[in-house]
């Protein structure tokens, strides 16, 4: 972030600390922040600027600290506007891996729909497309992806398997109207370049969102793959990105993407002054969310039709040790839930808070949390989960003020 940044938002905060009650209310900074959320100027002269602290940095911090550090920066931000949506990566910069039929093709995003068109199978079934939103120099980003990708290629190896075992009529039916393809996995691995905290901050999740959603509708075009078959997971930042990039594909082709999925969706610091250009519901068909570090790298905004917060809002899940561990944990979560026959491993009830969650006064139809989520529901979700793997605590349903569903017909099971 440039010093003159640091001082537009010192300077923009301070006068809000300094001014009555009744200029507060009376000036343009009345909805900024709440009283307590400002910062002493001793607080404010203690506060690194973006570019002093690293993702290693907050990898090593105690989890408390780095959660207090991001939401003075978000506040900050919000503030003075002093942090600008200035960084998009170039298309040739963000690398695409491409998972289809036992194969795997590595591109970048300029060339990633002509690399699917030359796959024979690619789009014959489902395409989940993973957006990341951090480097996997991490090592707790490196391992939650990794399991991420392992689930969605078990799922499909296992889907395969049962076709190929199952027998008679059934069996020659299917194979007279064409041979098992298995799904596509997309990975557009924009974490890759977002390699520090000031372009986390100012990533412009606008043109980035726009420059995804053009590449699927060049990819719905060419390779012939209807939105019906599009699943959209966005980590971090990057759920932000796949909301931007849902609004794009609905704007190009009247058509929505079948559900979009959050993982940890981000805090966003860097947008234009009144902008809503992060996810929301109606970005897709379906827009499901799980929150794990809702007051650190995340946000306790809700974003989807569906949104899960796993022991309710918090700086970071239970055993979690910094921030972008318990970010990381909401990719962990989907892809147990991902893996054959943990698709039921997160039951959830709505409810306001935790406390109305252990009480048994939730209210509302129960659904799970991940791959088999129930797309005829809508609210705030809560449920409890283990501090290590397997997370699910598959707890079975218990008598709420209403009936309860869970029925499969209503998933969104692959």
């Amino acid at each position: 972030m440039n010093p003159l940044g640091v001082v537009c938002i010192v300077a923009c905060l301070a006068a809000v600390v300094l001014a009555s009650p009744s200029e507060y209310k009376r000036g343009s900074y009345s909805n900024s922040l709440k009283p307590s959320q400002w910062l002493k100027p001793t607080e404010l002269e203690q506060t690194p600027s973006l570019d002093e602290i690293s993702f290693e940095q907050l990898e090593n911090m105690p989890l408390e600290m780095g959660a207090k550090m991001m939401r003075k920066w978000y506040h900050l931000s919000q503030a003075g506007h002093g942090i600008a949506p200035v960084y998009v990566p170039s298309p040739s910069q963000i690398p695409v891996h491409i998972y289809n039929n036992g194969r795997k093709e590595t591109t970048d995003l300029n060339r990633f729909v002509q690399t699917a068109k030359k796959m024979p199978t690619f789009g014959d079934e489902k395409v989940t497309i993973f957006i990341t939103g951090l480097p996997q120099t991490l090592d707790s980003v490196k391992n939650a992806n990794k399991k991420l990708i392992e689930s969605f290629l078990e799922r499909d190896e296992q889907e395969a398997q049962s076709l190929s075992r199952n027998g008679g009529d059934e069996r020659r039916n299917w194979e007279n109207q064409k041979q098992w393809t298995g799904r596509s996995l997309v990975v557009i691995d924009l974490g890759n370049t977002i390699t520090d905290v000031e372009r986390f901050a100012s990533l412009d999740v606008e043109r980035c969102g726009k420059m995804l959603g053009m590449s699927l509708v060049q990819l719905t075009k060419e390779c012939d793959v209807p939105a019906k078959l599009m699943h959209v997971i966005g980590q971090g930042v990057g759920a932000n990105v796949a909301g931007e990039a849902g609004k794009t594909f609905k704007d190009n082709t009247s058509q929505k993407l079948r559900r979009i999925t959050a993982l940890d969706p981000a805090v966003q610091m860097a947008k234009e002054r009144h902008a809503l250009n992060a996810l929301a519901r109606g970005d897709a068909d379906f827009v499901d969310a799980i929150h794990t570090s809702a007051l650190g790298l995340g946000t306790t905004r809700r974003v989807g039709d569906l949104d899960f917060f796993p022991n309710g809002p918090s700086e970071g899940m239970r055993g979690a040790r910094n921030v972008v561990e318990a970010s990381m944990l909401a990719t962990e979560y989907f892809a147990e839930s991902v893996r054959p026959g943990n698709e039921h491993n997160f039951p959830a009830v709505e409810a306001n808070c935790m406390k109305q969650y252990k009480k048994h006064e939730g209210y509302g139809k129960r659904t799970y949390m991940g791959i088999a989520a129930a797309h005829d529901v809508s609210g705030d979700y809560m449920l409890e989960v283990n501090e290590q793997s397997p997370y699910g605590k598959r707890t079975p349903a218990r008598k709420q003020k209403m009936s309860h569903s869970g029925r499969q017909e209503n998933s969104y099971d692959y």
